[in-house]
C-alpha cells in the first residue's frame, strides 16, 4: 500500500535517510517537521496516512506530539524513532499511541516492516 507519509525528526540527515528508504517503496512523503509542535500543526493541515516521529526533539517532545496528535485523532496512526531502545521508552511511546517503535540508525527492511504493517 502506497502512503502519504509525514517526518518528523530534528535532525535534517535523520528526515532525508527516512524519506529515501520510503520513496524506494513508492511512499509519498508529504511533509517534514523539526519538532513536535510543527508534527502537530503538519498533521492537522496534511492528514497524513502515517507519521514517522522522532522522540527527542526542541520545544515538544515526540511523546507529548504523539498524546496530542492521537487526543484530536484517535486513528492517527504513528511510528515512533529513537536511537535509544531503551524498554521504558518504548512503553511509553506505545502507551502515548504510538503503533510501532523503530530504533536509529535506520535498517531498511525493519522500516519498510514496520510501515506496512502499520499501515494494513
Amino acid at each position: 500500500m502506497v502512503a502519504r507519509i509525514l517526518i518528523v525528526d530534528d535532525a535534517k540527515f535523520m528526515r532525508v535517510t527516512l524519506s529515501s528508504i520510503l520513496k524506494k517503496d513508492d511512499h509519498e512523503i508529504v511533509g517534514e517537521g523539526e519538532n513536535g509542535k510543527e508534527a502537530v500543526d503538519l498533521f492537522v493541515n496534511l492528514k497524513p496516512d502515517l507519521v514517522m516521529m522522532d522522540i527527542t526533539m526542541p520545544e515538544m517532545s515526540g511523546l507529548e506530539a504523539v498524546r496530542e496528535i492521537k487526543r484530536d485523532n484517535p486513528n492517527a496512526k504513528v511510528i515512533m524513532c529513537s536511537a535509544m531502545g531503551q524498554q521504558k521508552v518504548v512503553v511509553e511511546s506505545i502507551e502515548a499511541g504510538a503503533k510501532d517503535f523503530i530504533i536509529k540508525p535506520f535498517d531498511e527492511s525493519r522500516v519498510l516492516e514496520a510501515v506496512n504493517r502499520v499501515l494494513s
